[in-house]
């Protein structure tokens, strides 16, 4: 028991025991990429078999130093290089990892995967048992070679191998786990293996490379791994800030390909095969369900001054012409002005209860409107429509004026586009070099025609075509103003009064389309 007072034999056992745990850390990772072929259940059973038969090599080589001594002794030559055992152990092993780590290199990238549905795809227990056996038995040799190098001492030495395959076996499963959670982990560490059985097969022919420069290599791309990650985590964090709904959005647009992803480089040819999933049509519709949560209802809504209502003070006959001459069959009813709202009639039942000798007004006040506020989300406006039973709700604002009305069509254009009525022209007219739109459309339509995301981005408060030009001005705007907003020219063609009526729209950057023609 003298030894155990000897403080050089503590310090060797310390040290031996922190480059045991070094030289075994890759046999530790390797053995969870190979338990990964196995199913769940058995991998940890594997793990176990894997570094247990480890430390009994390790054992059982340590026990023979006298014979290890010997494999450095030449046993033949071949030109001017002479191999000994440890050389042909060595080579082999070197040969062998490189194997190894080719067709493990070759499988993450071809990115297959283990059948875990019917059993299929997963290694036998005992084939991966004995390629452990196999990567146990290369880097076994090499710490049993440090170790007989440091210390004298045979029980130092065994001491020093048991804890430190103890300490690896404890960590061997959380181990396991990370690597198995970072793809690029493992494909990094497979790199190491190449690498190692490179310099395995150099020492085999005799050409030393001193283990610095490895640990060195290994170290730098480890640091880079671990900026990899952290760059990875911090990516994953800022993204799970942003809304479930936008990132499921954002998904999807990407998936529908758009003028967003040519921006970022795409080649055409890769550009054309995204969107060969979707038509342009899906596209729109796609788009306008998912950007319905963003928009406001002022978006939505027929505006104000596009309203045409009853005014129950006005005779029976005007009222009855009003009826024939407007495609509506809903309308709202007034007593004097548009703010004085009694109720939401339906065009035939009114006439049928006038000519039944009923009051105007007072059939009206029996079918009271529904009034919602302005800032009421469009989600939830889709419930008031349900509870309307398929007639129109008003908008109204903090003072009780009438800004607009939305009907279910208003909310079915909002997602699937204009349907004009018979009295209306489309909002949006495409010709051959621009679009002559009118100052009501709305800004997400719009977008939609002219194939981008930028108009609307940062606008809340701007639901058409004429707020935006407005939000840009500084005075009230003239015929023939130019107005340009990134790459768009926007010119106003039509002033009513103070109403921006109809404006050209060019693009100023060649459309997708030219490009492909060019």
């Amino acid at each position: 028991m003298e030894f155990l007072m000897d403080p050089s034999i503590w310090v060797g056992l310390l040290t031996l025991i922190v480059l045991e745990i070094v030289l075994g850390i890759d046999n530790v990772v390797f053995i969870a990429i190979l338990a990964d072929k196995l199913p769940p259940k058995k991998r940890d059973r594997a793990r176990g078999v894997g570094l247990s038969l480890a430390l009994i090599m390790r054992l059982g080589l340590l026990s023979l130093i006298s014979w290890i001594v010997t494999l450095t002794r030449p046993l033949f030559h071949l030109g001017d290089f002479s191999f000994s055992g440890r050389d042909l152990i060595l080579l082999l092993g070197g040969i062998f990892l490189l194997f190894k780590a080719i067709t493990e290199l070759h499988e993450r990238l071809e990115n297959k995967e283990h059948d875990s549905s019917a059993g299929r795809g997963y290694a036998s227990f005992w084939a991966v048992v004995v390629q452990i056996v196999i990567l146990d038995a290369v880097f076994s040799l090499d710490a049993v070679i440090t170790a007989v190098g440091m210390v004298n001492n045979l029980p130092v030495m065994m001491t020093a191998v048991v804890i430190a395959m103890a300490i690896m076996l404890l960590a061997s499963r959380s181990l396991t786990r990370f690597v198995n959670r970072h793809q690029t982990v493992v494909v990094l560490c497979l790199s190491f293996l190449l690498m190692i059985g490179l310099s395995l097969i150099a020492e085999g022919f005799g050409f030393h490379i001193p283990k610095g420069y490895l640990y060195a290599a290994i170290g730098f791309s480890i640091l880079i791994e671990m900026f990899n990650q952290i760059a990875r985590r911090n990516f994953i964090k800022n993204q799970s800030a942003k809304p479930m709904r936008e990132r499921t959005a954002e998904a999807i647009m990407r998936l529908m390909g758009g003028r967003a992803q040519r921006e970022t480089g795409e080649d055409d040819s890769a550009q054309a095969f995204k969107q060969a999933h979707f038509a342009d049509e899906e596209r729109h519709m796609i788009t306008g369900v998912l950007s319905l949560a963003s928009r406001t209802l002022r978006s939505v809504m027929t505006p104000r001054n596009e309203i045409t209502w009853l005014d129950c003070q006005r005779p029976v006959e005007e009222l009855r012409a009003t009826l024939m001459e407007t495609p509506h069959n809903m309308f709202p009813v007034c007593n004097g002005e548009l703010d004085q709202l009694i109720g939401i009639v339906r065009a035939k039942d009114l006439m049928a209860a006038v000519d039944n000798g009923e009051q105007v007004k007072a059939y009206a006040a029996a079918n009271p409107a529904i009034v919602v506020p302005e800032t009421l989300d469009v989600l939830k406006l889709l419930e008031e429509l349900r509870r309307a039973k398929g007639s129109m709700v008003m908008v109204s604002n903090e003072f009780g004026v009438v800004q607009g009305l939305v009907t279910p069509l208003d909310a079915l254009e909002a997602i699937a586009g204009e349907f004009p009525d018979e009295d209306e022209t489309p909002e949006i007219e495409v010709h051959e070099d621009g679009w002559l739109a009118k100052g009501s459309t709305d800004l997400h339509a719009l977008q939609q025609a002219l194939d981008t995301q930028e108009l609307a981005r940062g606008q809340d408060n701007v639901a058409s075509l004429a707020g935006l030009l407005l939000s840009q001005c500084d005075q009230m705007p003239v015929e023939g103003d130019v107005l340009t907003l990134d790459e768009w020219h926007f010119t106003i063609r039509q002033m009513v009064e103070y109403r921006i009526e109809q404006v050209w729209i060019e693009c100023l950057a060649p459309r997708h389309g030219e490009d492909e023609e060019e």
